[in-house]
């Protein structure tokens, strides 16, 4: 059986250290970026199925990393689902608007996260 490879771009080491055991838990293979430049290149290496994208990143941010990503032929059919402590009114419209395909909430819901998820791959 295959496992879904899961990219995770986000700088902050213990949320990536708990998304990737989340991912572990649900039978998925997780690859880990700590920010937009790492996580582009690693997307063409190892072609995901899915892509975990924080928004506020050092250097280049996750809406113009998801925009790079979606203009790529070879990855524009990736979803992305942006992961991100903005909760602010009209900030899922501008990660939709960028071309996230969904969005999740830090602190991350560890019960729903798998599920929330699942939807996208």
């Amino acid at each position: 059986m295959r496992k879904e490879k899961i990219l995770i771009i986000e700088d902050n080491e213990l949320n990536r250290k708990l998304i990737c055991s989340l991912l572990q838990i649900g039978q998925y293979n997780a690859f880990e970026a700590e920010d937009a430049e790492t996580g582009i290149q690693m997307a063409h290496e190892i072609i995901p199925d899915l892509i975990l994208m924080d928004i506020q990143l050092p250097g280049m941010d996750g809406l113009a990393a998801t925009k790079l990503l979606q203009k790529d032929e070879n990855l524009k059919d990736i979803p992305i689902v942006a992961v991100t402590s903005y909760a602010m009114s009209g900030d899922e419209d501008k990660a939709i608007d960028a071309g996230c395909a969904g969005y999740i909430t830090k602190p991350i819901k560890t019960r729903n996260f798998l599920k929330s998820i699942s939807k996208y791959i």
